[in-house]
């Protein structure tokens, strides 16, 4: 069996030296490496590196993918933008957990499913790294994300509470939904959870406060905002104005203290639920199925009345065509006669001679005993009743 393993490295905050380029490169001559990222598959032999050091070193995001049915991702964040205490509510000890080390934090997710086919890791990175911003914004969203994975796998007690619920679980980003997919998240699990998930717009910073807040802050610390933002000193500055302003204005850092005035449910409850809901939806698809077949079903009825009753009047010249496809000895247009038997008994269903359809029929069948071929589709196809 062929092996397959994939890794992407992305350097986010700042480039790749050219030096750190050149020692990259002495782990893999086959590798795609740029200033931003390193790139490589694996059909035998393995990755030489170290994945947390590289990210420790390197880079600000990482992803991997094995045939085998394993998935990881791994985000490096500035430590003052992560509650750290906060992130710890959301930790397990396979599927999410996260470590400190200097100025960064890394949060690492973990997914294993033997049971998939075949899957390869172009292109997952770009689609889940916005998942970063997220994060150092304040967004715990994917952080429960990674927790409730291990409450789908059965790596939690039933009676385990949930971490704090974010807002926003019931509208998902297209990068929260692409990490609910890379995680292979039950869709259902994840309604569940969204149940006691407020709004997003709950967290958000309107203008006029933002405005109201930037208005606040002293002459000297706007110029130092605009003179950081003009040298492009810190990525960050964004996040951590925002941060900040929240704090000042609602005194929340971020959505996991929102979520902290939510109710708890435990594990139990929030699997049972799932199961509620994924009942409720399988029967609303299996209703809306039923509907489509039933108006297919009514079309085709129609077509089929329409066509019949266009040949009405022509049933000579149908027997006729009949006769002369039989002749021809040949199966294929022993199939276009058959099909035309058929055409006439409906019609006589419809004008009320079906007893003259049979009596014609037999005759047709006693003409033509010595072409097997011809009797056994006759019969196939139950026209004599």
């Amino acid at each position: 069996m062929s092996e397959y393993q994939f890794y992407e490295f992305q350097a986010v905050d700042r480039p790749l030296t050219q030096a750190e380029m050149t020692e990259l490169r002495s782990y893999s001559s086959r590798a795609r490496i740029t200033p931003t990222s390193f790139i490589n598959e694996y059909n035998w032999g393995n990755f030489k590196g170290d994945s947390d050091e590289w990210m420790e070193k390197y880079f600000d995001a990482f992803l991997y993918v094995a045939n085998w049915g394993s998935h990881r991702l791994k985000f490096r964040i500035p430590v003052r933008l992560l509650d750290s205490e906060a992130a710890a509510d959301y930790c397990t000890e396979e599927t999410f957990f996260f470590h400190s080390k200097g100025d960064h934090a890394l949060l690492s997710f973990f997914s294993e499913d033997e049971s998939g086919g075949w899957e390869e890791g172009d292109g997952w990175l770009a689609s889940l790294a916005p998942v970063r911003n997220d994060l150092m914004r304040g967004d715990y969203r994917g952080l429960y994300l990674g927790w409730l994975l291990a409450a789908q796998q059965g790596q939690l007690d039933d009676d385990t509470l949930e971490p704090p619920v974010p807002p926003g679980l019931g509208e998902l980003s297209e990068p929260l939904r692409g990490l609910g997919d890379f995680l292979r998240l039950d869709e259902d699990l994840i309604a569940a959870a969204a149940e006691a998930s407020a709004p997003q717009s709950a967290t958000a910073l309107s203008r006029a406060e933002m405005e109201r807040w930037a208005a606040a802050l002293s002459v000297e610390e706007r110029e130092g905002v605009v003179v950081t933002l003009l040298l492009g000193e810190n990525p960050h500055l964004s996040e951590e104005l925002k941060q900040r302003a929240m704090r000042e204005l609602h005194g929340e850092a971020s959505s996991g203290d929102h979520a902290r005035r939510s109710a708890r449910r435990t594990v139990g409850q929030l699997l049972a639920r799932a199961q509620t809901i994924a009942a409720k939806r399988q029967k609303k698809e299996a209703e809306a199925r039923a509907r489509e077949k039933a108006k297919l079903e009514r079309e085709q009825a129609e077509k089929r009345e329409k066509h019949l009753v266009s040949l009405i009047g022509s049933e000579e010249s149908l027997w006729l065509r009949i006769s002369e496809m039989i002749l021809t000895k040949q199966p294929r247009r022993y199939d276009e006669a058959v099909s035309l038997l058929q055409d006439l008994r409906d019609v006589a269903d419809l004008t009320g001679q079906g007893r003259e359809f049979i009596s014609r029929l037999w005759v047709l069948r006693l003409e033509n005993t010595r072409k097997p071929s011809f009797i056994r589709r006759l019969d196939k196809a139950g026209l004599m009743g």
